[in-house]
C-alpha cells in the first residue's frame, strides 16, 4: 500500500467562503480554474482510483488563511477546513484514510485551540503550518506555544513553504520576477525555517516535535557541506555577535539537528536526482512518500506516477519500500493505516 501523505484539496464550504473574501479570488480563483480536482472531489477521486494500492492524506494548499482575513476570524476560517477534511475522510476512509488539520497562527490563541480540536475531536493525524507568517519568522516568541502544544499532543506538524512575489529576489527591487519567488525561493525558504528552528533552540526546548519538511527538505540535501562542516564554523563570519558561543551551546552539531530532527517527503516533481540526493541524506526512518498531488502540469495525476515510478525503480529492500511508503508514515502519526 503506498500511503500519499502531502497531497492538497481544498473543501467545498471553505472555498465558498473564501472566494467572496476581498483579494482572495485571485490567489484562489486562477489555480482552481486550471485544477478542478483542487476543490472537485469527484474529479479527485478519479485520480485516487487511477492508482493500484493507493490513498492520500488531505492538506489545504496555499494561499495560507493567514492572508485572507483578520486575526479574529482566522480559527472560524479554519474550523471550516478542518470540518470539510473530517466529512471527506468519514465517507471515503479507503481513499483518504486521514487527514492534516490546518492552523491559523495569527488566531488570537496562536492557532492551539484549533489544533487540539481537529487532533482530538476530529481525528486529524497531524497540523500544517507555514514557513512564515505573513514575512514573521516562526522563531518568534508569539509562536512558540504552538509549537509547546504539538510537542505535548505527540502529532507531526506538516510544513508547507510560503513565499510571494512581493517578496524580492534584490533589494532595489520590489518584486520577485519570472516565479524565482516560487522556483527557488520555496526551498530556501524550507531551509531557513529549518535553521530557525535549530538556532533558536526550539528543537532543544521541544525535543518531542515532529516536524515533516516539504519537498525533502529543500535545498538542504543538496548543502550537506555547507550545514555540516560550513556551520562547524557558525560565527567565523560574524563580527558583531557571539554566534560561536551559540554554535557552542547547542547540545549536538548543527548538521546533526538537520538529519535527525526533521523529517521530509519525496513531493519533488518528479526529479530522479532530487530524490536519490534528498535518499542520501536523510535516514531513511524519517522520509515519507508524496506526491503533491494535483500541482502537476498533467493536473494531478503526473507527479503522482513519476514518484512512484523514481521510488519503485530505486534499488531498495521491501523492508525500505515499505518504510517509505506508509510504516514511517503509522509510526510518525500513531495512525494504522495497513492491516
Amino acid at each position: 500500500m503506498r500511503i500519499d501523505a502531502y497531497t492538497h484539496f481544498i473543501p467545498e464550504k471553505y472555498f465558498a467562503k473564501v472566494i467572496n473574501i476581498p483579494g482572495a479570488p485571485a490567489d484562489i480563483g486562477k489555480r482552481v480554474r486550471e485544477v478542478p480536482c483542487i476543490h472537485d472531489l469527484d474529479e479527485r477521486l478519479k485520480i485516487v482510483d487511477m492508482f493500484d494500492d493507493y490513498a492520500q492524506i488531505l492538506s489545504y494548499p496555499m494561499p495560507p488563511p493567514e492572508r485572507l482575513c483578520k486575526p479574529e476570524q482566522l480559527e472560524d476560517l479554519t474550523r471550516l477546513i478542518n470540518d470539510g477534511f473530517a466529512e471527506i475522510v468519514a465517507k471515503h476512509p479507503d481513499r483518504f484514510p486521514g487527514f492534516v488539520a490546518q492552523a491559523a497562527l495569527l488566531a488570537p490563541d496562536g492557532g492551539v485551540r484549533e489544533a487540539e480540536r481537529a487532533i482530538k475531536d476530529l481525528g486529524a493525524i497531524g497540523v500544517q503550518i507555514y514557513t512564515n507568517v505573513n514575512g514573521k519568522p516562526l522563531d518568534r516568541p508569539e509562536f512558540e506555544p504552538f509549537f509547546a502544544a504539538m510537542a505535548k499532543l505527540g502529532k507531526p506538524v506538516w510544513v508547507h513553504p510560503a513565499r510571494a512575489s512581493n517578496h524580492p529576489d534584490y533589494l532595489d527591487e520590489k518584486r520577485s520576477l519570472y516565479e524565482i519567488w516560487w522556483t527557488f525561493g520555496w526551498s530556501y525558504e524550507t531551509a531557513a525555517f529549518m535553521a530557525r528552528m535549530v538556532f533558536s533552540k526550539t528543537i532543544d526546548k521541544y525535543p518531542d516535535l515532529k516536524l515533516i519538511t516539504h519537498h525533502f527538505g529543500g535545498i538542504v540535501p543538496m548543502l550537506e557541506g555547507r550545514v555540516g562542516p560550513g556551520q562547524d564554523q557558525l560565527g567565523a563570519r560574524t563580527s558583531d555577535e557571539d554566534l560561536g558561543a551559540l554554535r557552542r551551546s547547542l547540545k549536538k552539531r548543527p548538521l546533526d539537528y538537520f538529519k535527525q530532527d526533521f523529517y521530509c517527503d519525496t513531493a519533488v516533481f518528479g526529479s530522479h536526482a532530487a530524490t536519490v540526493c534528498g535518499l542520501a541524506f536523510f535516514p531513511l526512518d524519517k522520509v515519507v512518500f508524496a506526491s503533491d498531488c494535483p500541482f502537476d502540469p498533467e493536473k494531478g495525476t503526473g507527479y503522482i506516477r513519476e514518484t512512484l515510478k523514481i521510488l519503485d525503480g530505486l534499488d531498495l529492500s521491501k523492508e525500505a519500500r515499505e518504510k517509505i511508503y506508509y510504516k514511517n508514515l503509522e509510526r510518525i502519526t500513531g495512525k494504522t493505516f495497513v492491516r
